[in-house]
């Protein structure tokens, strides 16, 4: 049995990833590490509770003690674990700082005094590369961070390479677009809006719309990731893009008309500081190892719609009882 640690792996993408690593790899032992933070939720992984293959660990990767020693116990870590929603990145920058930096550090340090470790997989974001006006981003572009969450994320992109540079650990960095799909904190603007138009609630656009971004189905980022734990080059950077450039208004508009909602619920709000303009990526390099993103966005998009609807019971106690969530909405929105 090969064993993989999966930090984060109770959150949107690193559920999906376990999920979807556990059916692809009968050979894999799988360790999932997680804080279960306000958007880590063990009902993500409710389908593979009963797997002998899969075991969790409630912990911290800021957490040496805990963290330490699952590092030197796996053969692959696969680093999902963050803080990585901008707007709370705007109020509580340091919070970022400690997880996505110093749990990197705790990790990568661990990392360096195991032998056995063939593969460090860490999840970066195409938002390290800044505002792209025109063209896309290719991996030996400049990263020019633009908010506290993004910054957080280049800091431990670049630490994460510099424990291959210095120590040989075998680091492999991945920056994703904008994902979506099931099982996606409703802080997000996609589920974000659906669930607020289920509920006949108004939905709360930033600015003119404007702002345009790649949107990659999280089962198309988690075949790339798989990909690489087996191809990719250690020290190298692959970005992984969805190939989807849509901007916020016509996201919304395709939301409405999923849901079956009038434009009358688009409620304009204040832009978001720091607001990056656009994003999109160059993703010939992985595309040379095989991969090609699977999903239609238009029918992706439609299936995510169709998951929280019939999925009420997951996000019902998040956006109506969970105090912390309802705390950021008014603070970020107002008041219904």
């Amino acid at each position: 049995m090969v064993k993989v640690l999966v930090t984060g792996g109770a959150g949107f993408i690193g559920s999906n990833f376990v999920r979807y690593a556990l059916d692809a790899h009968r050979d894999w032992q799988i360790t999932t590490l997680d804080k279960l933070t306000y958007a880590g939720r063990l009902e993500n992984l409710a389908s593979v509770k009963d797997n002998p293959r899969h075991r969790f660990v409630k912990g911290d990767v800021a957490d040496a003690a805990v963290a330490g020693p699952l590092v030197r116990e796996s053969e692959v870590v696969v680093h999902f674990a963050a803080e990585t929603h901008v707007d709370r990145s705007i109020r509580h920058a340091g919070e970022f700082i400690t997880t996505d930096v110093y749990g990197t550090f705790v990790l990568l340090e661990a990392a360096r005094e195991n032998p056995s470790l063939r593969r460090f997989v860490q999840i970066s974001t195409d938002e390290v590369y800044g505002s792209v006006p025109t063209g896309s981003s290719k991996e030996t572009d400049e990263l020019r961070p633009r908010n506290p969450y993004s910054a957080s994320k280049a800091g431990a992109d670049r630490l994460a390479y510099s424990y291959w540079a210095t120590y040989d650990v075998p680091v492999i960095i991945t920056r994703a677009s904008n994902n979506y799909g099931p099982n996606q904190f409703p802080e997000k603007i996609i589920p974000l809006f659906i669930t607020n138009l289920i509920d006949d609630i108004p939905v709360p656009l930033y600015g003119d719309g404007q702002n345009e971004r790649d949107w990659l189905h999280v089962e198309d980022h988690c075949r790339g990731v798989d990909l690489l734990v087996d191809k990719g080059v250690p020290g190298e950077v692959y970005n992984i893009g969805g190939g989807n450039q849509v901007k916020n208004v016509e996201l919304t508009h395709q939301i409405l008309k999923l849901a079956g909602k009038p434009p009358s619920l688009i409620k304009p709000v204040a832009d978001r500081k720091g607001h990056d303009r656009r994003y999109s990526l160059d993703t010939a390099k992985l595309e040379s190892l095989g991969w090609k993103p699977i999903h239609d966005f238009a029918a992706g998009l439609a299936q995510t719609v169709r998951w929280y609807r019939e999925n009420e019971s997951w996000w019902r106690p998040i956006k109506n009882e969970d105090p912390a969530f309802r705390k950021y909405y008014q603070e970020q929105y107002g008041n219904r």
